[in-house]
Parts: C-alpha cells; sequence; structure tokens
C-alpha cells in the first residue's frame, strides 16, 4: 500500500497559502480518483482508495508542518510501511520558481521543516518526494510570514497547474515508478535530478 502524505498546516487561516500546497495536491488527487480524505485518524485526515491499481492512503497531517514527521510515523508503524518505496510526501519549495515540479528519492530537507521533521522520525532521507515551487520570498519579507502567505495574482494560475501535475504525477510514481515520474516531470534546469 502506499502513503501519500501532503504537508501543510490545518485550519481555515491556512488554507491556500504556499505553505500548503502539500494539501492541495491531495485535494486534487482525492477529488481525481473519488477518495474522501474525512476520517481522523494518527494526527490525520485520511482516506484510503485505488490509484493505479494500487491501494493508496491519502494523508493530511493534522500536527502543523514542523510536527509532520509524528502523523506520518504513526501511520508507516500502523500500516507496516516500506517508507523508502511505499512513501512519497508531497511539499512547497521556496528554491523552486512558482510553478516548477521537482521530485527526488532521497535528500535533504533543502531547511523545510517539514521534511526535516519526517527525516527525524524515519532516521533517514531516503523516501520519494515531489516538491512543488513557490518561488523565493523576496527581499526584506520574513520567511514564515512568506510560506504563510498567500499567492499573489501571477503565481495563482502556475500554481493551479503544479497542483494538477503533482497529481499526475502521484499516479505516475505509483502506476510506473518513481524514475518513469522524474523522467516525465522534472524540468531540465531545475537542478539535479537524482
Amino acid at each position: 500500500m502506499y502513503v501519500i502524505a501532503g504537508l501543510g498546516n490545518p485550519g481555515t487561516k491556512y488554507e491556500n497559502t504556499r505553505h500548503n500546497v502539500g494539501f492541495m495536491v491531495i485535494d486534487m488527487v482525492a477529488e481525481k480518483h473519488h477518495i474522501p480524505v474525512t476520517e481522523k485518524k494518527h494526527r490525520a485526515l485520511i482516506g484510503k482508495g485505488m490509484i493505479g491499481g494500487e491501494r493508496a492512503l491519502l494523508v493530511k497531517p493534522q500536527t502543523f508542518m514542523n510536527l509532520s514527521g509524528e502523523s506520518v510515523r504513526e501511520i508507516i508503524d500502523y500500516y507496516k510501511i516500506e517508507e523508502k518505496t511505499e512513501l512519497i510526501v508531497i511539499s512547497d519549495d521556496i528554491s523552486l520558481p512558482p510553478g516548477a515540479l521537482r521530485i527526488r528519492k532521497k535528500g535533504s530537507a533543502g531547511g523545510h521543516n517539514g521534511l526535516k521533521n519526517i527525516i527525524l522520525h524515519l532516521g533517514h532521507d531516503e523516501f520519494r518526494r515531489i516538491r512543488l515551487g513557490v518561488g523565493d520570498k523576496p527581499s526584506g519579507y520574513d520567511l514564515a510570514d512568506y510560506v504563510l502567505g498567500h499567492f499573489n495574482e501571477d503565481d495563482r494560475a502556475l500554481i493551479v497547474r503544479s497542483v494538477e501535475r503533482a497529481a499526475e504525477a502521484v499516479e505516475v510514481m505509483i502506476a510506473e515508478g518513481a524514475d518513469k515520474a522524474m523522467n516525465q516531470f522534472n524540468q531540465k534546469g531545475t537542478g539535479p535530478q537524482e
């Protein structure tokens, strides 16, 4: 069974903010595959269904971003998931331009507190992830204020499209593997793909 965990912060205050693009992707996947993500379990909202012919668990941790690993660890232990191949984590990334996607099979947290906490709780950084670019903070901005802020009009259309592409990437990763998804969705010129 695959676990697809989109990272974000719970509550209406944080809806559609840069830090919540992971939740937005989960919502898109849930809609496409008719999987209600409403069950409260393991400090998360979860939904079970089928994606690409495989059983899948959609997850929106409700622990707040900085403690995402607590919920993800509970789910991995409960469902006995092989986290190196069956866990897909979706998060925002300020080092990528708005609309860009980057899929990797392992790697550092890159300063992202949600990924940092997951790496802490797993004890390694070898898990699949999809990172969605939200753009770097403008000079003089506080980082927290920036990632908890909403998209401007120019970026919104790019983000909507990247959320759709990330949902497609989840399907490809499950049905055809991470390498195929990396080849298909990683854009040239955005850095190393491994």
